[in-house]
């Protein structure tokens, strides 16, 4: 979808499907807008007589469409509602537009607009942003393996953004591009969450991240089992060796500073699991559909590290993958196994299906040993212990470094990939101490979320260290305005905008 911000005379406007934003209003108490003036004498006065009737208000999520007749050069009008101004922020906007283009592609309607809502101390261009990334997010559908499209959707192949005449269309349209590169990015980290996992085993996740890396200028490094075994990647060689499709870790490079010189490192790693069957602590039957997005946090990463390269972000960014596939066999590991880490460190293992952990543990390790960096942040869908603290409707975030999570938490806001705090005190790391090897793996049922997390903090040494568990957030049964059922994407707009403010976070 190309995205583009004009401004034009409304009635000269001619668009298949024009969506005209209201905040909510009482009917009885209020005026046509006088830049809507124009364009209702050019519907014959019917967008006024609709307003008055109060069959549409402006309440959040509220439509109504009207057909202007033969005279206009409009197919159709849609009537969007923001909800009350006061609460109407950025989420707002990326709702409307994610409607709009839904509404248009339902119509079959190629071609849509829509006109910028007046907004008091709102710049223009934060407004721009937040339009092209709900426009674009709204857009996106899976449904590459349908043989037969019943709905019979068209996708919309150009969506403009009117602003008032006056108004900064340069820095409009560069925001714009910024909302664009954003939201394609994190399509692409839903696209490759939606695959299924006969699709999309460790090795094409990790040529997944190459192809990434081969448009948009990243370097990228794939270690297969034999670099694995000399490693010593005990974890991921461990987790991946009861299935055919062997591990893989993935290493993608922005910004990577030459001999000598000085740049801020961060690295964001993502758990890979293609499939969690649960290896022989064996998931029930109903609990392995939805497995294939076990990898979301590993989507997330390819799909930071693409919007990073494209807006050139002054930092050199790091994305960590390891990426394998839970599979039971007589190779895989087992129950009270005790493994050797990339650390050096061993694991009592407790339960064959918190395998993620044990993978993150070695992607961990590597990013804080091999880059040194000023920050470390992991996206994983870790535990179903979050998704009973928090439901649907956040992250949790944990760690070592309350800076570090507190500008993640700013950045959660602004994006609407909210992000909630848990504590990770000395006494949970205390509780992951094993009798027979260095940590156990398991914490039992009390905390699960918090121990997992305190697992993990054993592998990122010294380095500031955030842990956001995105199990409740990385797919959904239930469509928004701009998500589609299945996977989110979630961690892409979050990661970026906070890689956007680094100096904002004074970490380093």
């Amino acid at each position: 979808m190309h995205v583009s911000v004009d401004s034009l005379a409304l009635e000269k406007a001619a668009y298949e499907l024009l969506a005209l934003p209201f905040f909510e209003f009482d009917p009885q108490h209020w005026r046509l807008p006088a830049r809507l003036t124009s364009l209702d004498r050019a519907l014959g006065g019917r967008l006024a007589t609709v307003l008055a009737t109060g069959d549409f208000r402006g309440k959040r999520g509220e439509t109504l469409v009207i057909y202007p007749d033969g005279g206009s050069p409009l197919r159709r009008v849609l009537l969007v509602g923001l909800g009350a101004e006061r609460d109407a922020g950025a989420e707002a906007l990326r709702a409307a537009a994610g409607t709009t283009v839904s509404q248009a592609s339902a119509r079959r309607a190629k071609t849509a607009a829509l006109v910028v809502p007046a907004q008091r101390r709102v710049r223009l261009a934060a407004q721009a942003q937040a339009l092209a990334e709900g426009a674009v997010l709204g857009g996106y559908r899976f449904d590459r393996y349908k043989t037969k499209r019943k709905d019979e959707r068209t996708p919309v192949a150009s969506f403009t953004l009117l602003a008032e005449p006056g108004d900064d269309l340069r820095g409009a349209r560069a925001a714009a591009r910024i909302g664009t590169i954003l939201a394609e990015s994190q399509n692409l980290a839903r696209e490759l969450s939606n695959e299924p996992p006969n699709a999309l085993p460790p090795a094409e996740l990790a040529r997944a991240a190459q192809r990434t890396a081969r448009e948009v200028g990243l370097r990228c490094r794939v270690f297969d089992v034999p670099q694995l075994r000399r490693m010593k990647a005990g974890g991921i060689l461990a987790v991946g060796g009861g299935s055919s499709n062997p591990p893989r870790l993935v290493v993608l490079e922005h910004n990577a500073p030459a001999r000598g010189a000085r740049r801020p490192t961060v690295c964001v790693v993502g758990k890979g699991i293609t499939f969690d069957s649960g290896g022989l602590s064996l998931k029930p039957a109903a609990s392995m559909v939805t497995m294939k997005h076990d990898m979301s946090g590993a989507a997330a990463v390819i799909g930071i590290l693409r919007a990073t390269a494209l807006l050139r972000l002054p930092l050199h960014v790091v994305g960590v993958i390891g990426s394998a596939e839970n599979m039971p066999s007589d190779t895989a590991y087992r129950p009270d196994d005790i493994l050797t880490t990339l650390s050096g460190q061993t694991v009592e293992i407790g339960n064959t299906d918190a395998e993620g952990r044990i993978v993150l543990s070695d992607a961990l390790w590597y990013a804080h040993k091999e880059f040194s960096p000023q920050a470390l942040i992991d996206l994983a869908t870790l535990t179903g212990a979050c998704s009973v603290a928090l439901g649907k409707w956040a992250s949790a975030v944990l760690g070592t470094n309350e800076r570090l999570i507190d500008a993640l938490r700013r950045a959660g806001e602004a994006t609407h990939e909210r992000l909630w705090q848990l504590p990770l005190w000395p006494e949970h790391r205390e509780s992951m101490r094993s009798e027979i090897a260095d940590v156990k793996q398991t914490g039992g049922r009390d905390g699960g979320t918090i121990t997992a997390a305190a697992f993990l903090s054993y592998f990122v040494g010294d380095t500031p260290w955030a842990h956001i568990d995105i199990a409740p957030t990385a797919n959904v049964e239930r469509a928004g305005p701009y998500q589609p059922a299945g996977a989110t994407g979630v961690g892409v707009r979050l990661v970026v905008e906070f890689l956007r403010n680094w100096r904002a976070a004074r970490l380093a």
